[in-house]
């Protein structure tokens, strides 16, 4: 555990406009760690932590300054993602007999809310203070028909840092018409500081099953279960033994629960033995997507340095992949009267 006395402050200041709204750049402080926003796209731009020599170091891959991301975020990093994270195979979905169609960014399938998502948009923020946690509440209206989706749907994110390390996020929505959402955040985590890629950081993940997938990465609708193959992070495991059993990186989803529920489950943890550095992850998805930036390539990120394949690992709690199409998949539809929540935590401590 990271112990030091809390002092917890935020920071605001208005860094830009787009589209004609102002972007601020938000700093939560506890006196130990700093997590830095932007109400653009609810992006996480940075998480300054100690290691086990009180060293500080970011860790999330990150672009130099927040107007950066208006133009250069292609890997999402950092962001909140939506109205769908994750795939809908061939962009489009049925609801009650009705068919959407979604805007293609992703060869035939939708991607993360389509091409103009919920990472690209500008929130509507407010600071808040409580006894043991300062954070910024974030509002977005998506209209009937963004994207290809039905519905006016209106969304809050909270983003909190609390005095004893935890970055909290808990996402809330509402719709006039049925609809499906699935939201969560998209930060790329490096707990060597971004010092080296993340092959050496040891992962478990509490899932006994993943969705295979089939052609772009769109689930069979089938299960595997992991114990004997490479997916298996039943037990803490080094990932770059992992990625080299499997062959290639991970961007799988991995059945963190079976059906759905408001239970807020511990679903993952990361240790980079080296520095330290520990993160675990809860969420009351019932999904988390693991991604080791397969994709990331030569990638100009901040502080000079240069973003490469498997120099970061993504932890994306939400609903299963392409879940709109799927009938045995845990539902993802939300319909008027009824509440969409989806609560995050990070947890970051020191194991010496």
């Amino acid at each position: 555990m990271i112990e030091e006395k809390a002092d917890l402050t935020v920071k605001a200041e208005k860094v830009a406009t787009w589209e004609g709204e102002d972007v601020f750049q938000y700093v939560l402080d506890n006196g130990v760690m700093q997590v830095e926003l932007t109400n653009y796209g609810g992006i996480i731009a940075r998480i300054i932590t100690p290691d086990k020599d009180g060293k500080h170091d970011n860790v999330v891959l990150a672009l130099e300054e927040i107007p950066d991301y208006f133009t250069k975020n292609g890997p999402y990093l950092g962001a909140a993602v939506g109205r769908y994270a994750n795939r809908i195979g061939t962009g489009s979905f049925e609801l009650d007999g009705e068919s959407f169609h979604l805007t293609k960014n992703n060869g035939e399938n939708t991607l993360h809310g389509g091409s103009k998502g919920f990472g690209v948009k500008v929130w509507t923020p407010e600071v808040y203070k409580s006894d043991n946690a300062v954070g910024v509440k974030m509002t977005y209206l998506s209209v009937d028909g963004e994207e290809g989706f039905p519905g006016n749907l209106m969304t809050t994110l909270w983003m909190e840092l609390t005095s004893d390390n935890k970055l909290k996020l808990r996402f809330e929505s509402t719709t006039d018409k049925k609809t499906v959402v699935n939201l969560t955040n998209h930060s790329y985590f490096n707990l060597s500081g971004i010092k080296e890629d993340v092959r050496s950081h040891e992962l478990q993940i509490f899932a006994e099953a993943i969705t295979p997938t089939g052609p772009g990465q769109i689930p069979t609708g089938e299960l595997l279960e992991v114990s004997g193959t490479p997916f298996d992070f039943t037990t803490p495991k080094k990932l770059g033994a992992q990625m080299d059993a499997l062959g290639e990186g991970f961007d799988h989803n991995y059945v963190t629960k079976r059906e759905n529920s408001t239970e807020l489950k511990k679903i993952a943890v990361v240790k980079h033995p080296k520095s330290g550095r520990t993160m675990a992850v809860y969420s009351t998805a019932p999904g988390v997507q693991l991604y080791t930036a397969n994709h990331v390539r030569d990638f100009a990120g901040a502080d000079g340095k240069i973003y490469q394949p498997h120099w970061a690992l993504c932890l994306e709690p939400e609903a299963w992949p392409d879940s709109p199409n799927k009938l045995n998949f845990p539902s993802a539809s939300l319909a008027p009267g009824e509440q969409y929540v989806h609560e995050i935590v990070y947890e970051f401590g020191i194991e010496k």
